[in-house]
């Protein structure tokens, strides 16, 4: 299977890494590309954990989410800047769109992310 987060790569040799062991998170960008897989493959569980504590969803929340995943299909998703994030940084920002299908329309979700280091492993903190 190829990776969501980009389709050139095997999923097992890209987000699955993650995915089994959020240690493995070496950048805030690797962090925001495994959410992104997670969200292509309804991953909620991922979502939960790569999620800052203090802003991380509720039950019912996650819920939404996991119906709303599963409603779209996940197009592609496209970098277009980081700023920081590297294994040594405890902060970053990483600017991206991701693309989907929904009711027959191709739509975006264009974010300025701010990722930090908790517990010692990159999570996702807010969008702007």
């Amino acid at each position: 299977m190829k990776c969501p987060c980009n389709p050139s790569k095997n999923y097992t040799d890209c987000c699955e890494i993650a995915h089994k062991n959020i240690q493995n998170v070496l950048t805030a960008e690797q962090l925001m590309r495994s959410r992104y897989s997670a969200f292509a493959l309804a991953n909620v569980d991922y979502l939960q954990k790569s999620h800052h504590s203090s802003t991380r969803p509720s039950k019912e929340e996650n819920k939404e989410i996991l119906l709303w995943t599963k409603s779209v299909a996940w197009v592609k998703l496209e970098i277009i800047n980081t700023n920081k994030g590297a294994a040594s940084d405890i902060i970053g920002n990483v600017t991206f769109e991701a693309f989907f299908k929904e009711n027959n329309k191709i739509n975006s979700i264009k974010e300025n992310s701010s990722f930090c280091k908790e517990d010692n492993h990159w999570v996702y903190l807010i969008g702007k």
